[in-house]
């Protein structure tokens, strides 16, 4: 038996669950259990965010057949994001700072691997920047460019992290968020038929 030191213990102890479980802000927080997924977790919740924006444009696309009888596929008629967009974007922005402190007070772990509400909102930012035309070329690079900037944590991607509770397990999403729209956006601009 190998004898572990008593500080690696203790740390061991500190990190187990305390008080009663919060339920309905694990369940958020894990985008109803896209989180407990093994392999890539934030990949899943990247990609809830996507099927959020594909939903609303869904919506979209019902109301201009209504109007313009257009013949042009759902998915390449090319949608600008609606002020719509942005408020859901903002709202689960806001809950998820909310639902990710109380999962990581609870848990006693700053940075939750299952706490994927970050992906969902950063995915969301991304898709609903400022000059993106949503399409499934957009969808598809959108979602590309956002796990990238995700994995890499540009500047200041880890210097967000280390903010106080949810808003650093948010913040560095948003700032890979911020990335991806503003290359998804130059895409849109300057790449024919995106």
């Amino acid at each position: 038996m190998t004898d572990h030191s008593s500080a690696a213990i203790e740390n061991q102890e500190t990190r187990r669950p305390t008080g009663k479980l919060p339920r309905i802000p694990y369940l958020l927080a894990t985008v109803f259990g896209f989180g407990f997924i093994p392999l890539g977790p934030g990949t899943w919740g990247s990609l809830f965010g996507v099927g959020i924006s594909i939903v609303m444009a869904r919506f979209e696309y019902r109301a201009l057949l209504a109007t313009l009888h257009t013949g042009e596929s759902f998915w390449t008629i090319g949608f600008a994001p609606t002020f719509l967009d942005r408020v859901v974007m903002v709202a689960i922005a806001a809950l998820g700072v909310y639902v990710a402190s109380r999962v990581a007070r609870h848990s006693q772990n700053e940075d939750p691997q299952f706490v994927v509400i970050d992906e969902v909102s950063g995915q969301l930012l991304a898709l609903s920047f400022p000059g993106v035309v949503l399409n499934w070329k957009s969808w598809l690079l959108g979602f590309i460019l956002f796990r990238i900037f995700d994995i890499w944590k540009p500047f200041p991607a880890h210097q967000a992290e280390s903010f106080d509770a949810g808003w650093g397990i948010m913040a560095d999403d948003w700032v890979a968020g911020i990335y991806a729209g503003v290359l998804l956006a130059l895409a849109n601009h300057f790449v024919h038929g995106m």
